[in-house]
């Protein structure tokens, strides 16, 4: 047997807390309305490291202070309802609050409740679980030069079940000895999209982040965004699952 000696070392960490259930009413009027998320924030830095290597835990932010973090954050913040700001002001918390942390990445998932209409009209306090889709983001923001922070910021849509009963084919496709399937010239069309885009934010000023990021009109990105894949595939004449996809995204 060899008698060398084995190089081991950390080479990249992060940690935290995931599946933070949180529900925030809002009851700013008579008709209320209802945030239900499921938050992952995860902290990183080269001062963690002791706790891997040597069982250390001074630098470690316990994974209950960030959960009750994300609850007191949610109970004073007024941007729940935009995922991209929320889960911004979660992650530049632990940069500003814990000089170690060098970054925070932060995941958000928003499950859909829709109003409920009795006798023909919305109710002012009663939800259903409007199906299994979501909205989601994920943001990861790092301490920068000259005290400035880097922004990577990504959204979508998961989940979102479509389906219609005309204006589908698929046909000249390729066939060979185990093709069984038949060419139509209309059928029904039914799938499940997921969506994800990017944003580009430059990196910004510590102080400024969070103002930068209520600038951006993400709400509205995002009923955009949900609005154009539905009416792509409700009226798009479809040849394929691929070529409407194309047409979505495009």
């Amino acid at each position: 047997m060899s008698n060398a000696s084995v190089n081991v070392y950390l080479d990249k960490q992060e940690y935290g807390k995931d599946r933070v259930r949180l529900l925030k009413v809002h009851r700013d009027s008579k008709v209320h309305r209802v945030d239900d998320l499921t938050i992952r924030c995860l902290l990183s830095g080269s001062s963690f490291t002791t706790s891997y290597t040597e069982a250390s835990n001074k630098a470690v932010v316990a994974t209950d202070t960030i959960k009750n973090t994300c609850y007191v954050l949610a109970k004073s913040s007024k941007a729940v309802d935009t995922l991209e700001v929320f889960s911004a002001e979660i992650a530049n918390h632990f940069l500003n609050t814990y000089a170690w942390v060098e970054g925070a990445h932060v995941t958000i998932i928003r499950h859909r409740w829709a109003r409920m209409v009795i006798d023909g009209k919305p109710h002012t306090h009663s939800f259903w679980r409007d199906g299994d889709e979501t909205r989601q983001t994920d943001i990861l923001i790092k301490r920068g030069a000259n005290g400035r922070r880097t922004i990577d910021l990504k959204s979508a849509i998961a989940g979102l079940l479509v389906l219609k009963t005309t204006g589908s084919s698929f046909e000249d496709f390729v066939r060979d000895e185990y093709t069984t399937l038949t060419e139509a010239k209309d059928r029904i069309l039914s799938t499940c999209v997921d969506s994800t885009w990017e944003f580009n934010i430059p990196s910004v000023q510590t102080d400024s982040l969070l103002q930068t990021m209520s600038q951006i009109p993400f709400n509205q990105i995002y009923d955009s965004v949900r609005d154009v894949t539905c009416k792509t595939f409700a009226e798009d004449e479809s040849a394929s699952v691929q070529a409407t996809l194309y047409k979505m995204a495009a």
